[in-house]
């Protein structure tokens, strides 16, 4: 699968910079690819699709972060350890997500999730999960907490 194949888009973020009235943000994975090679890399040795406990979400950057710091979003399987997907995107919007994400856990801390992930296939909807951590990794692979979303309770 070629990093090509996936476009990423959010909502429900701008809130945060508004003082709007808190929302989940949400990002949305479309996939244009080959969809048995996603479909099988999101199903368990069972034949169940994963779930959201059996996957991990990051951020690893290529570079040092400043303004145009480009960076890899990954899905991976928990369990295995092995990358579901790979997309190419700006650091700053990610770490934009994430601070809706963690804006929206403070506000609404009652819910289960503080933040979703839908995976379409070529437009039509295949998962979603509501995630609760988001990983940040620097260019030579160090977890950077302060721009993580840990939550409480989480020993890393």
């Amino acid at each position: 699968m070629r990093r090509e194949h996936f476009t990423l888009d959010v909502s429900d973020v701008d809130w945060v910079e508004t003082d709007g009235e808190p929302e989940k943000p949400s990002v949305t994975i479309d996939f244009t690819g080959p969809a048995t090679d996603l479909r099988e890399r999101l199903t368990g040795p069972d034949g169940d699709v994963l779930d959201a406990g059996e996957t991990d979400t990051a951020l690893r950057l290529q570079e040092p972060l400043g303004d145009d710091t480009a960076g890899v979003v990954s899905v991976t399987n928990r369990i295995t350890g092995e990358y579901i997907l790979e997309l190419n995107e700006s650091a700053e919007d990610v770490l934009r997500f994430i601070r809706a994400a963690r804006g929206y856990g403070e506000e609404v801390p009652e819910d289960d999730g503080r933040y979703e992930v839908e995976i379409l296939l070529d437009g039509e909807p295949f998962v979603a999960f509501d995630k609760q951590m988001f990983l940040v990794y620097d260019d030579d692979g160090d977890l950077l907490r302060q721009h993580s979303l840990i939550p409480s309770g989480v020993e890393l």
